[in-house]
């Protein structure tokens, strides 16, 4: 196997946003310029993995694992560098000649040749096939119609890439072109079976809307019927299960939305796909929706792993209320710890789709963060649903219904602002209220106070926000143990000569320059080969370049360190003066062992105890500094 040319190692890692390939894995929240997660090599409650996205490293500053995306893949997967490297490349749909592949890195790199890759590659000639057929064919044109009067410009059907399966059967002559394996394309769920073997288009006179996974590759499709709907006849028809489509762990729009939610770490969940184009014509581009069915604990799960807050926007009718309610205990019941949830609701009888059409992009954009809510408000207006509150029997069972919803959160000064609210809308008193809820949290007894019955929205950490458990910590610890004056100087002084040519030029003609700890030196020797043969610094090339992890987490250190971005040639002499205090040790020990040896053969006692004297302390100063290397 060939070694991999070093400009294509560079080519490849460039190609990848280092955050994107680690948020598959970490839950990533943006913090100042980088994003923080918890890491995922060593348990912690408090987020100390640390991701770089400009110089496309990682670092956590609890265990000290650092490097860049091939060392990040290498270490979660405990896989070998060119396998890291093919994996990266596939993501990055950059082809990698064979011969710098041995057979295991192939079969990664190659996925297309897979059963599952071929799959893949089916699902997405069919979606450009029918892509093409909506928007250049006739017998696309009533399709595309009838897109355009949903409101959908060109842009957002190519952005979605959505197509039309027409009524004459064309995907099988098609796709046999490109692959002759009648059971592949047999479990492709693209075709339909008779009594006879035979393979027939499953989808025929629907508008196609491609499924993608987490990686934006098309693992299936949901066409719709466009005009009057038969009554034998389902709207929307999934793909079947396949060994790469499970609906129940599929959202449609999740890869893209992911992307867009790294600065808010909110998504918006939607009831039906043109609901979530509508919200990404308007600039909500972080919405996904489910296949067409009830949300499922593994959509929440993927939920939960990606962002921290998901807002629930469903239609404003009763069914859609109703499925607000199914949503939110769904969340109680399977959500990480420390996510949040919100419920945008619409007006009665319109779902997000028709409010665009009749309101316009930026009012919708302005609803979705004024109408803003959490579980609490949505139960207190939700257990309204037909009753008569008139009727004062009607009134006390919704009375004592949302005292026991109240009952559950952690805030005091919360329930007493609904308890305020309830008391002036129905005029009632409100130290009355209070006792019935004090009344209410006793007959509770036993009971978990943060427990509480079906449908009703669990409320720990924070009530008002949804939360189950003690979130991430609002800024992540990354503080690391103090540092002694030397190494931090040998760390600043590293820092500033790897992003300024000036600096490691005036450092490098300091005649007998040596860095006073090892591993500093190590970098520092590495990082000349390395300057000399690429030319420019990459803290990410750099890590690729450095074969031992002491010194990636090393330069994972010195590239964390918080500094002015002008050079400041004053404090580089002061660090250099600083490191050159401790630099002689080892060579004055090898000097005065010489002078020793030499005392002693001349019978000089006296000299040799003065020389030995002298010796000890240099020797009790070199253990000191190993120790502080070692702390």
């Amino acid at each position: 196997m060939a070694r991999i040319p070093s400009e294509v190692i560079d080519r490849i890692r460039d190609s990848v946003d280092i955050s994107d390939v680690i948020g598959h894995y970490v839950q990533l929240h943006q913090s100042g310029k980088g994003f923080v997660g918890l890491c995922p090599f060593h348990e912690e409650q408090t987020p100390s993995f640390s991701v770089n996205e400009q110089k496309q490293f990682f670092y956590c500053f609890g265990c000290g694992r650092g490097g860049n995306v091939f060392q990040f893949l290498m270490e979660l997967k405990h896989i070998p560098f060119t396998e890291a490297v093919a994996e990266v490349a596939q993501l990055a749909n950059v082809d990698l000649p064979s011969q710098y592949l041995n057979n295991g890195d192939r079969s990664i790199h190659q996925e297309n040749n897979t059963p599952n890759g071929k799959l893949m590659v089916m699902h997405e000639e069919a979606a450009k096939l029918y892509h093409h057929i909506l928007m250049n064919t006739p017998a696309g044109a009533q399709a595309l119609k009838y897109l355009k009067g949903r409101g959908m410009t060109d842009e957002l059907i190519n952005d979605f890439n959505l197509g039309f399966a027409p009524e004459q059967r064309i995907l099988k002559p098609f796709l046999e072109q490109k692959i002759n394996d009648y059971q592949l394309l047999r479990k492709s769920g693209l075709f339909v079976e008779d009594n006879n073997g035979g393979l027939h288009d499953r989808f025929v006179d629907r508008v196609m809307f491609p499924l993608r996974n987490q990686n934006g590759r098309v693992i299936g499709f949901s066409g719709r019927v466009i005009g009057k709907v038969p009554a034998d006849t389902p709207k929307y028809l999934n793909s079947p299960e396949t060994p790469i489509f499970n609906k129940r762990r599929t959202l449609f729009n999740f890869d893209i939305a992911r992307k867009e939610a790294r600065g808010t770490s909110k998504i918006y969940l939607f009831e039906g796909f043109m609901d979530v184009i509508s919200a990404y014509s308007a600039g909500a581009k972080n919405g996904v929706a489910s296949m067409g069915t009830s949300l499922t604990e593994e959509q929440v799960g993927i939920l939960g792993r990606a962002v921290r807050q998901v807002d629930i926007c469903y239609d404003g009718d009763s069914a859609g209320q109703n499925a607000i309610d199914r949503a939110v205990t769904l969340f109680r019941d399977h959500q990480p710890q420390g996510m949040q949830l919100r419920v945008v609701q619409l007006p009665a009888g319109i779902d997000p789709d028709e409010y665009v059409q009749q309101n316009g992009a930026d009012k919708f954009a302005k609803y979705l963060v004024d109408q803003e809510e959490t579980p609490v408000d949505f139960y207190l207006r939700f257990y309204r649903l037909n009753k008569n509150l008139n009727n004062q029997t009607e009134l006390i069972s919704y009375l004592e219904q949302s005292l026991k919803l109240l009952a559950t959160l952690s805030s005091s000064l919360e329930q007493d602002m609904y308890l305020t609210q309830l008391a002036k809308e129905f005029d009632l008193d409100k130290a009355t209220l209070k006792s019935q809820l004090q009344d209410i949290s006793r007959r509770l007894g036993g009971r978990k106070r943060h427990s509480q019955p079906a449908s009703l929205p669990q409320n720990e950490g924070s009530s008002s926000g949804f939360s189950v458990g003690p979130g991430p910590a609002s800024s992540p610890a990354l503080q690391r143990n103090p540092i002694k004056r030397t190494e931090l100087a040998e760390q600043l002084l590293l820092r500033y000569m790897f992003h300024d040519q000036e600096a490691w030029d005036h450092v490098a003609a300091i005649n007998d320059f040596h860095f006073a700890h090892e591993r500093y030196q190590t970098l520092y020797l590495l990082a000349e080969s390395y300057f000399s043969e690429h030319g420019e610094y990459s803290a990410a090339g750099l890590m690729d370049y450095l074969k031992e992890d002491s010194l990636r987490s090393t330069l994972g250190q010195i590239e964390q360190l918080n500094v002015d971005d002008v050079v400041n040639m004053q404090l580089i002499d002061d660090c250099v003066q600083l490191i050159q205090e401790q630099i002689p040790l080892s060579q004055k020990i090898k000097e005065l062992q010489s002078q020793i040896r030499e005392a002693s053969s001349l019978n000089n006692s006296e000299l040799a105890t003065q020389l030995t004297m002298k010796l000890i302390k240099l020797l009790k100063k070199q253990q000191e500094l190993k120790a502080e290397e070692t702390n």
